[in-house]
């Protein structure tokens, strides 16, 4: 979510990157200045409205404790004065109040305005808090904006190339597409899994799971051991407030797995014990830090997570009908960072490297798009994303997605951190801690497993339908150098 303050002050800027986006900046912000406005004035009403009312009680007790019978109009009309009158009739009873002949004003009327004021001013509080609901449901259909060095673009096609890396494999044979690999050797079953779950599923069989499950420990061994993140094993169900945090909902709510063990969704609110099938990593991961302040000290925090991830491909029908490319349940490691704003760009960087070593790792040739700006995703104000050549379909495809969402996803989950003031260290006291101020969240797949699996598959075929084992994973195979042909449930092990 955007900052009120920044989009009141920057208004024209806001517009102009939403342009950028493509998106229509009168469709997303609506009555935006005149909703703000409206709300501001609304609660600097009921502010002054409740001072004065404060001050005319202080003064009727003072009066009522001494016997008097009312109080000095010279004390009482600049209390008045003091009061923002927001209609015709206001204006009229103000003027009468003021104008009146008599130096004393009656306990009586004091009594009357003290109730007059308190009921107003709790009317303009109302008011000020639908508006503020109003405007609040307003800006959460409002996309991030770009960073300041993303392309302006309409689509896919106007991203930017920024790497290329490796080398695209050769074959004296004709290459062959994953599912044909994995189908002819046995490790892959779609006909069963429709059977069982219906489209888009996957069965994996003897050195096919195997390597599903090889690739995982690669990455989390990886990531761990020589990048740095600490392992999560989060829950695979979040609530609705969860999902909000990280800008699924409500505008993506139809790519989502609900359970309606708690009723149906309502749109617009946001539960702690309803119940939705996670998408990514990313939405509980990053809201474990939800409604917290961190401190400056602890910062970056670097969290990996492996974990299937259900997507409902809501729009995507006839789209990628064959293989793994497009499922509905899949697994995934994932790369999450909590870091201060300064550093949010390089931290960004080096998140996606880490993702990138990982083909490299596995000697996967790829290459780095920057996402235009009609291509990002809602939450995001920069992403790369990796693409790994697929010689069997000669393309590349997307692997993984590395986002910097900037303060957009903190703001949304409330994930605040303290900054220490200049020249205290990690021992400074409490007391002379900063005001805290929303950080920075990134993340990305490192990687996308599925993808990952079918890209072995495919760089890594043999002329005899065999699959080379990348040797970066023969240890996590058991030794195994090939997959050799699954035949029920014995595998036919060739060139061990």
């Amino acid at each position: 979510m955007l900052d009120l303050g920044f989009v009141r002050a920057n208004l024209p800027l806001v517009e102009e990157r939403l342009r950028a986006r493509g998106v229509d900046p009168a469709a997303v912000l609506g009555d935006f200045e005149w909703m703000d406005r409206e709300r501001r004035f609304a609660m600097t009403v009921a502010e002054t409205k409740r001072k004065i009312r404060n001050e005319l009680a202080a003064g009727y007790g003072k009066a009522k404790q001494s016997g008097a019978a009312g109080v000095d109009r010279a004390w009482f009309v600049p209390v008045l004065l003091d009061e923002l009158v927001e209609t015709f009739e206001g204006q009229l009873r103000q003027k009468a109040l003021i104008e009146g002949q008599s130096a004393i004003v009656p306990l009586e009327l004091l009594a009357t305005l003290i109730k007059d004021f308190k009921a107003e001013g709790e009317a303009s509080e109302s008011k000020a808090e639908k508006l503020n609901f109003d405007l609040q449901q307003l800006m959460q259909g409002v996309p991030n904006l770009p960073h300041a060095d993303v392309p302006v673009g309409k689509n896919e096609h106007e991203n930017v190339e920024e790497k290329v890396w490796g080398m695209k494999p050769t074959f004296d044979f004709p290459a062959l597409p994953h599912w044909e690999i994995g189908e002819r050797l046995g490790v892959l079953d779609f006909e069963r899994a429709a059977k069982v779950s219906g489209s888009r599923f996957a069965v994996q069989f003897g050195q096919g799971a195997r390597l599903e499950r090889a690739l995982a420990n690669f990455m989390l061994d990886l990531h761990t051991k020589e990048h740095g993140y600490t392992e999560v094993l989060p829950p695979y169900v979040v609530n609705s407030k969860s999902l909000y945090g990280t800008g699924q909902l409500p505008k993506f709510a139809d790519d989502l797995f609900h359970c309606d063990d708690k009723g149906p969704y309502v749109a617009g609110e946001y539960g702690d014990s309803d119940h939705w099938m996670i998408p990514t990593a990313e939405v509980p991961v990053t809201n474990l830090f939800r409604d917290e302040v961190l401190e400056e000290a602890e910062l970056p925090v670097s969290f990996c997570a492996y974990t299937p991830c259900f997507r409902s491909e809501a729009g995507s029908y006839g789209k990628d009908v064959r293989g793994l490319i497009r499922q509905h349940q899949f697994q995934k490691v994932e790369l999450v960072k909590f870091v201060r704003p300064e550093d949010s760009d390089a931290e960004h960087e080096l998140l996606t490297r880490h993702a990138e070593t990982v083909l490299e790792r596995l000697g996967l040739p790829y290459r780095r798009m920057l996402l235009c700006t009609g291509d990002m995703g809602f939450a995001s104000a920069k992403t790369f994303d990796l693409e790994v050549w697929l010689p069997g379909q000669g393309l590349y495809r997307e692997i993984s997605s590395c986002s910097n969402f900037e303060a957009f996803q903190a703001r949304r989950a409330n994930i605040r951190y303290r900054a220490m003031p200049a020249g205290q260290g990690s021992g400074a006291k409490a007391g002379g801690a900063k005001k805290a101020e929303f950080l920075h969240t990134i993340n990305g797949s490192g990687l996308a497993v599925g993808r990952t699996y079918l890209a072995v598959l495919e760089n890594y075929q043999q002329a005899d339908g065999t699959v080379r084992i990348p040797e970066v994973l023969v240890p996590y195979m058991d030794g195994e150098r090939v997959i050799g042909k699954h035949v029920g449930r014995r595998a036919v092990r060739e060139g061990r």
